[in-house]
């Protein structure tokens, strides 16, 4: 196990009691005023790379803030902790692994090394392999137990097994084979399952386990429902599954137990977490619906911003100067929350991939210091497509009382033109950051001959910040740079606060209660209960219910 990674309490540090003092002195200073004093800001204030335009300027910060922030990153060693990543270091402390996702998107003759082995070429063999079975998935030669062509893909996992391949899916779907279908099961409750496979043959479908360990409960539930329905349309021969089934797992043992040839798995290592593999093997869903070089160009745009965030100067970063903005938010102005708001239908899947990405990666209490962190970790992300979010929580962000940051992420030319409207999207997406970094003042609105008692109702006090982030066309390259953009913004907030952005132990003790609670609702015999007052009375309502038939 490494050593503790000792850095004094955020808020003891001088950088912290600079930033501190500094947004005091910005308490009254409005982006009205910003803007005005300085005519070059909204071409000044913007950094590109990867194919990635951030527009940053409509942020409450000066130059001065961008400097005391690149200073708060320097003391607290985030950009030495980037290299360490990026060497291979096991900065997964509390797990004692290296945090290597980057090396799934690693071109050939890279040299990435754990525990001194380059780990590329595994990396390559693995993409080969699965692009060998899409090829054939693809052009029909892989055929199911009856001979018919594979058309219907079911992938089942949870959490970074699922998220990302849906993601990836729906935001790729333009580029995705229409003759095929994809599905997604994810959820233990059995109605995902049913309604994912109603309309579907089971001679015609292929069904995808991810779990690493093979042991994953929800994801067990869902493989082995699968496999009772396809045994039960195909006459019930065990030989089947190895034509149905492709496991990604490392546990050979419990995948051919299962009945999935071990041939037709596909491993990933400890290195990756959950919430960073939907480029690995658990994006075989993603490749079979874009084809592998689809895939292989989606790897090419996450490799551009993993070299753009390693390279790049603290002063175009994006990554690095995203993950500062939401530390100056969340730490100095109380934001407690980061709304992300594509402006494209195909992404909007989008918000909820982050949200694991984010809350899972810096919901953190304890620094890489076995200490407790003096200061507000990981903000709520959430979010909508627009222009859906501007009819429904826009009123929220405009008129009230909680400051939320917002990225606005758009596209120049659209995928599916039709007529005038992706000019009307676009024209949304300008106007709304333009109304929330200005507002419309009282004088304003009496200047319209609104009523005065009507005023008050009516002013958007604006010095709302936002960030624009803009590409040419959403391809599978720009979805792979867009999502490294914020896992390494994720990163870059995580090495300020000093802790682990890499486990996800207070995932672990709900999971553990709900095996027992399980045993409990299932048990023939009335059980002998140990929790609370409550959960002891809802076990009992609920047994009582199921035995009346309720």
């Amino acid at each position: 196990m490494s050593a503790p990674v000792h850095l004094p309490p955020l808020r003891a540090t001088p950088e912290w009691g600079a930033l501190a003092a500094h947004q005091r002195a910005l308490r009254d200073v409005t982006l009205r005023q910003l803007f005005a004093t300085d005519p070059g800001r909204g071409t000044r204030l913007v950094a590109e790379g990867a194919g990635l335009y951030l527009d940053y300027s409509k942020n409450l910060v000066t130059d001065e803030t961008l400097r005391l922030l690149q200073e708060l990153a320097r003391a607290r060693g985030v950009l030495a902790r980037r290299d360490a990543m990026f060497r291979g270091d096991r900065i997964n402390r509390t797990e004692d692994r290296a945090v290597l996702h980057v090396a799934l998107r690693a071109p050939r003759g890279t040299q990435i090394s754990v525990d001194g082995r380059n780990i590329v070429p595994e990396v390559h063999e693995v993409l080969d392999r699965m692009a060998a079975f899409a090829d054939r998935v693809r052009s029909g030669t892989w055929r199911g137990h009856s001979g018919k062509p594979l058309r219907n893909i079911v992938s089942i996992g949870i959490g970074g097994s699922d998220l990302g391949p849906v993601m990836a899916y729906e935001a790729l779907r333009f580029y995705s084979r229409r003759d095929m279908r994809f599905r997604f099961v994810s959820n233990v409750d059995p109605a995902d399952f049913v309604e994912a496979t109603h309309d579907l043959d089971a001679a015609e479908t292929l069904f995808i386990v991810c779990s690493k360990t093979f042991t994953t409960l929800e994801t067990l539930a869902n493989a082995h429902a699968a496999r009772e329905w396809c045994l039960a349309a195909l006459g019930g021969d065990a030989a089947a599954v190895a034509k149905h089934f492709v496991a990604i797992s490392t546990n050979a043992a419990e995948v051919a137990r299962f009945g999935i040839d071990t041939a037709n798995m596909f491993g990933f290592w400890d290195w990756v977490g959950g919430r960073y593999s939907m480029d690995s093997a658990i994006g075989l869903s993603t490749m079979l619906a874009i084809g592998p070089d689809g895939f292989r160009e989606m790897l090419a745009g996450f490799h551009a911003m993993d070299e753009h965030f390693r390279t790049a100067p603290a002063g175009g970063n994006l990554p690095l100067l995203m993950g500062l903005l939401a530390v100056w938010y969340n730490n100095f102005f109380g934001a407690q929350t980061v709304a992300v708001l594509p402006y494209s239908r195909y992404l909007k899947r989008f918000p909820a991939y982050l949200q694991q990405l984010t809350m899972e990666s810096n919901g953190k209490q304890a620094t890489l210091a076995n200490e407790a962190v003096d200061v507000q970790t990981g903000p709520v992300y959430w979010g909508e497509p627009g222009t859906d979010g501007q009819h429904s929580f826009y009123q929220l962000i405009h008129q009230g009382t909680r400051l939320i940051p917002c990225d606005f992420i758009g596209f120049e030319q659209a995928l599916t033109p039709l007529g005038g409207q992706h000019e009307l999207l676009m024209a949304n997406l300008l106007a709304q950051t333009e109304a929330l970094a200005s507002g419309r003042t009282a004088d304003q609105l009496r200047a319209e001959n609104t009523p005065d008692w009507l005023v008050p109702h009516r002013v958007c006090p604006g010095n709302r910040p936002t960030n624009t982030i803009l590409a040419g066309r959403l391809t599978p390259g720009t979805l792979g740079a867009l999502v490294a953009l914020y896992e390494h913004s994720v990163f870059t907030q995580g090495a300020v606060w000093n802790i682990n952005s890499f486990d996800q132990w207070g995932v672990e003790l709900g999971k553990q209660l709900a095996r027992k609670v399980t045993a409990e609702l299932q048990a023939r015999d009335e059980p002998e209960l140990h929790h609370d007052s409550s959960t002891n009375a809802l076990i009992r309502r609920y047994r009582a219910a199921r035995r009346s038939g309720g």
